[in-house]
This record gives structure tokens, sequence and C-alpha cells, in this order.
């Protein structure tokens, strides 16, 4: 439980992170009150946190039901070629794409899975077809169509992942 040239992690600083993740607007006293220090260690602690990088930043979760209708999808990527410029290549395409939440780099016969969202299925197509006119190297792709987000949690179980 250590970062580069920080201080190990105690228990109260794990359930820092863990209330920032999920209240990340909550006010430094109820934070303080939550873990059971004052507000000054509290505070000196959630600065430290910061400052070595545990907390990359704060944001608000939108509720896109609210926005519209959207339409989720996941795409599988299988490259044509496997050299370091042909990933960074693709990767480079893909990091100028909004619409492409999350893309990560996996193992098991596919090179990369992506996270999009879209107004619509025609949407989609069109940054899809775009993709693949851009020569980055594309030789398959699989969609997935979300029909149902059962699970949609932004937040790392640290407790549990750190507890031994």
């Amino acid at each position: 439980m250590r970062a580069k040239s920080s201080a190990p992690l105690d228990a109260k600083d794990v359930r820092i992170l863990e209330i920032v993740q999920t209240q990340g607007r909550i006010s430094k006293k109820a934070l303080a009150d939550a873990i059971g220090l004052s507000l000054t260690p509290c505070f000196e602690r959630l600065r430290r946190l910061e400052r070595e990088g545990f907390i990359e930043s704060y944001r608000g979760v939108i509720d896109a039901k609210r926005m519209g209708t959207f339409v989720w999808v996941h795409v599988e990527v299988t490259l044509a070629r496997h050299r370091s410029t042909d990933f960074a290549r693709f990767e480079a395409a893909i990091t100028l794409l909004p619409e492409v939440l999350s893309c990560d780099a996996v193992g098991g016969g596919i090179d990369y899975v992506l996270l999009m969202v879209c107004r619509d299925v025609a949407h989609y197509q069109q940054l899809i077809d775009e993709l693949l006119g851009r020569e980055v190297g594309v030789e398959t792709y699989f969609t997935y169509i979300v029909t149902k987000r059962v699970k949609d949690v932004p937040v790392i179980p640290l407790g549990l992942l750190l507890s031994r």
C-alpha cells in the first residue's frame, strides 16, 4: 500500500479515499467526523493524498438517463499488426474520440476493449467508419450494443482490495 516516495497508507487514509470516491463534495468537517479525526489532521491527510497523487481529481457523476437516450457500445478491436508503432497509432487515434469513454489493452486474442457512448447506432457507425478511414491498423472489430446496464459503479472497493 505505498506509492512512490510516500508514507504507507493506514486505515484512516483508505477510509478517506473510499469516502472521497463516493462523496467528492463532502465538507471537510463531515469527512473528519466520518473517519474519527479532528478537522486539521483530517485536512492534512487529504492534502497529502492529493499531493501524492492518490486523488487525481474531483468530478461530478451525471445521470445520463436524465439527459436522453444514448447507445452504450462495447467494441473488441484486433489490430492487423502488433508492432509498438501499430499500438501507438491506434491509441493516439482513440484518444481523439470523446465518445470513447474507456479503452483497455487486453490479452487473450483481442487487442483492445472499448466502451463508447453514442447518440444512436448511426452515430456509432459513423465513428467506426471514420476510425477505419484513418487506417490505424484495425483488422477486425466486434460490436456489442448494451441493452441494459446492470451495474455501473465507478468506485474502487479499496477496503476490500487492500485488506489482508
